[in-house]
C-alpha cells in the first residue's frame, strides 16, 4: 500500500466539506438544489454562472482575469452578465431559437467564455472545439451536430472554409477580430459591430433541467466522435464538487489550466468555479514553466487545477519555480489522466502541497471520485466516490466483486451531471448502461479502506497528455497519405504523456521505407489532426493482425509492442 500523505493542518483551516464520512452517507442530491437559482422548477445554468452574482454583493468583484500574449484584461460578474447578454441578443437577432446549436472555435480568448454563456442564455446549445482542430476535426463535429453558427476568428476561419460548402446546416460565421467589419464576407458577421448594436438586457430562457445545454465531441475505438450532450442541471453537481473538491471560497484565485475546447475547461474552467462566485484566471499562451509560475505569483492563485503531463512537464524544470513568490498556493489538484505517485511527493517537495488527483469523464459532466482537502492523500490511486454517487467494481454482469479485485468501474446512473444522451446516437447512448450502472469502460480496483485505483481503459481509447483519442481517427489521417495503405494505431506507455501514439503501417506498392518518407508522413498527418493527436513514432510492417470480419487486433499490437502474451487468436484472419 502506498504511503499516506496528509496536509499540514494550517493549509486546511475551513475545507468546505470537513466531514467526509458523514456527507456520504447522508447527502441526497435534491438537498442541493437550493445552492442554485431556480425559476419556478426550471434554471439557466448560464443564469448561475453570473447573473445570480451580477445582482449580488459579488456584482463589481472580478470574474475572469485574462492574460494574453500581449495584454491582460479582467472582467467583473457584471460585466460578463452584460457582455453574455449582448451576445445572447446577437444570436436572437440572427434567427438562433432554443435548442439550436452554435459553435465556438476559437483559443482561450475572452469570448470564447462570452459567447459560451451567451449560447446558454438563448436555449441553444452550445458546443465548444479545440483550436488545434484541422478541418476534418471540424467537419465531424459541425455536421454532425447541424452547427447553425461558428465563432471564430479570421485566422482559424481559412480551415473552417475548407469544408464549409459540405456543411449544409452551417449558415454564417461570427468572427471576433474584424473591427468596424472590414473583411467580413457575406456569410460572415462581425462581432464587434453586432455587439456594439446589441442591448445589454436579456430575459435569459428559462430551461427544464433536461434540457440540453452544451455538448462535446469525444472519441471512441471505432467511428467518429461522438457528440456527448450535457443538461443545465449539470450546473448542481458542477458548482458543489467544485465547492468540495476543489475547495474554492469566498476569497480565492482559482486558475484551471484546461482549455475550453475540452470538457474540464467547461465544467471547472468556467461553469462550476463562477458559480460558486470564484475569480477565474485563463492564460492565452504556451506552456513555459516560468510563465506559469508567473502567472500564479502574478495573481496570487490560491488553487490550480492541471494535469499530470503538465505537472510532469514542470518537474522537468526543477528550479524554474525558486524565482517566483508561489506562497499564494494552498490546493492544487489533477485531472485528466491517472497521477503517478511520484509528481503527489514531487508537489511535497516543491510547493509543500500533495497533489490532490481525481476521476470523472467526459461522459459525466462533473467530478465523481476524488481525494479531497480533509482527508490522507493515497498517492497514485483516484480517491474516494464524492457523496451522491455510488461507485463500485463489477464484474460484466453487473454484480459487484470483492475489494481487491480488478473489475469495471461503474456508477449508479442518477447523479446531476450525467450525460444526457449521445447526439443522433441513442443505441451508442444505451451501451454505457446496464442494470442501473453506468459502465465508465475503465478497469479499477477499490481497496479496503474505500480508496479507488485505476488500472485501464477497457477498451483501446489512446489517453497522451490527458487527451482522449481515438484510434480510428489517427488511422483514418495516416490511411489517406498515398504510401501508407493500412494502418493500426496503439497507445504506448510513456513517462512524460501517460501515453504516446504510435502507429503500425503497410506500405503501398512502389515505396520503400526511409527517413524521408517518415517526415512526409508526419507532415501530412499534422495537418489533419490536433497536435496531441498525431503518432510520436512509426513502425512500418508487412501486414497487420485483423478479425476474419477485417477488424484490425490492436490489443495484438500492443502486446507485441510491450512483449505481453498475444492471447486468444480465434478469431484472426488465416
Amino acid at each position: 500500500m502506498e504511503q499516506i500523505i496528509k496536509k499540514p493542518a494550517n493549509i486546511i483551516p475551513r475545507p468546505n466539506l470537513r466531514d467526509y464520512d458523514d456527507a456520504l452517507e447522508t447527502f441526497k442530491w435534491e438537498s442541493a438544489y437550493d445552492q442554485v437559482e431556480w425559476f419556478d422548477g426550471k434554471l439557466n445554468a448560464a443564469y448561475n454562472a453570473v447573473d445570480r452574482h451580477a445582482k449580488s454583493h459579488r456584482r463589481d468583484k472580478v470574474a475572469l482575469y485574462w492574460q494574453g500574449v500581449d495584454r491582460n484584461e479582467k472582467y467583473t460578474f457584471f460585466e460578463m452578465s452584460r457582455l453574455s447578454n449582448r451576445f445572447a441578443n446577437v444570436l436572437t437577432d440572427l434567427g438562433i431559437e432554443k435548442h439550436d446549436r452554435v459553435f465556438i472555435f476559437l483559443p482561450r480568448v475572452p469570448e470564447t467564455y462570452i459567447s459560451f454563456l451567451g449560447i446558454l442564455k438563448t436555449g441553444a446549445i452550445a458546443g465548444t472545439m479545440f483550436s488545434a482542430f484541422g478541418p476534418e476535426g471540424l467537419y465531424d463535429r459541425l455536421h454532425n451536430s447541424g452547427a447553425r453558427y461558428l465563432i471564430t476568428n479570421s485566422s482559424l476561419k481559412e480551415r473552417v472554409y475548407q469544408i464549409k460548402d459540405d456543411l449544409v446546416d452551417l449558415e454564417r460565421l461570427i468572427i471576433v477580430d474584424c473591427d468596424d467589419g472590414v473583411g467580413v464576407a457575406d456569410d460572415e458577421v462581425s462581432y464587434t459591430e453586432a455587439m456594439k448594436n446589441a442591448s445589454e438586457t436579456f430575459d435569459t430562457v428559462q430551461m427544464l433541467p433536461d434540457d440540453p445545454a452544451f455538448m462535446l465531441y469525444t472519441s471512441g475505438t471505432t467511428g467518429k466522435p461522438k457528440g456527448v450532450v450535457h443538461r443545465h442541471l449539470a450546473i448542481v453537481q458542477q458548482h458543489v464538487t467544485t465547492k468540495w473538491v476543489l475547495d474554492l471560497h469566498e476569497d480565492d484565485i482559482y486558475w484551471c489550466t484546461a482549455d475550453p475546447g475540452w470538457v474540464t475547461g467547461i465544467s471547472y474552467g468556467l461553469l462550476g468555479p463562477f458559480s460558486c462566485g470564484a475569480s477565474v484566471v485563463v492564460y492565452d499562451g504556451r506552456f513555459d514553466p516560468e510563465v506559469w509560475y508567473s502567472v500564479i505569483e502574478k495573481y496570487q492563485v490560491n488553487v490550480w487545477y492541471s494535469a499530470p503531463t503538465a505537472f510532469r512537464l514542470l518537474a522537468q524544470a526543477p528550479d524554474a519555480h525558486k524565482s517566483h513568490d508561489l506562497s499564494s498556493l494552498r490546493h492544487i489538484c489533477s485531472v485528466g489522466e491517472p497521477l503517478n505517485s511520484e509528481i503527489v511527493h514531487w508537489g511535497v517537495r516543491t510547493f509543500g502541497l500533495p497533489i490532490h488527483d481525481n476521476f470523472w469523464q467526459t461522459e459525466t459532466g462533473g467530478i465523481l471520485i476524488a481525494n479531497y482537502p480533509s482527508l490522507p492523500i493515497k498517492p497514485g490511486w483516484m480517491g474516494k466516490p464524492i457523496p451522491g454517487i455510488k461507485a463500485a467494481i463489477v464484474d460484466d454482469s453487473g454484480c459487484e466483486v470483492a475489494r481487491g479485485v480488478e473489475g469495471n468501474l461503474a456508477l449508479v446512473a442518477d447523479f446531476p451531471s450525467l450525460m444526457l444522451t449521445i447526439w443522433k446516437n441513442s443505441a451508442k447512448y444505451r451501451e454505457y448502461f446496464s442494470g442501473g450502472w453506468y459502465f465508465t469502460g475503465d478497469r479499477a480496483v477499490q481497496h479496503e479502506d474505500g480508496y479507488f485505483l485505476f488500472i485501464g481503459r477497457a477498451d483501446d481509447v489512446i489517453n497522451t497528455s490527458g487527451e482522449r483519442v481515438g484510434p480510428f481517427e489517427v488511422e483514418s489521417a495516416l490511411i489517406e497519405h498515398p504510401a501508407i495503405v493500412e494502418a493500426g494505431v496503439i497507445g504506448k506507455p510513456d513517462a512524460l504523456r501517460g501515453e504516446i501514439i504510435k502507429a503500425f503501417v503497410v506500405l503501398a506498392p512502389g515505396y520503400e521505407p526511409s527517413d524521408e518518407l517518415t517526415s512526409d508522413v508526419k507532415r501530412f498527418v499534422k495537418t489533419r489532426l490536433a497536435g496531441h493527436a498525431y503518432p510520436r513514432e512509426f513502425e512500418i510492417v508487412d501486414t497487420l493482425p485483423k478479425t476474419r470480419s477485417g477488424k484490425i487486433v490492436r490489443r495484438m499490437l500492443r502486446a507485441k509492442e510491450l512483449g505481453l502474451p498475444i492471447g486468444d487468436v480465434s478469431t484472426l484472419e488465416e
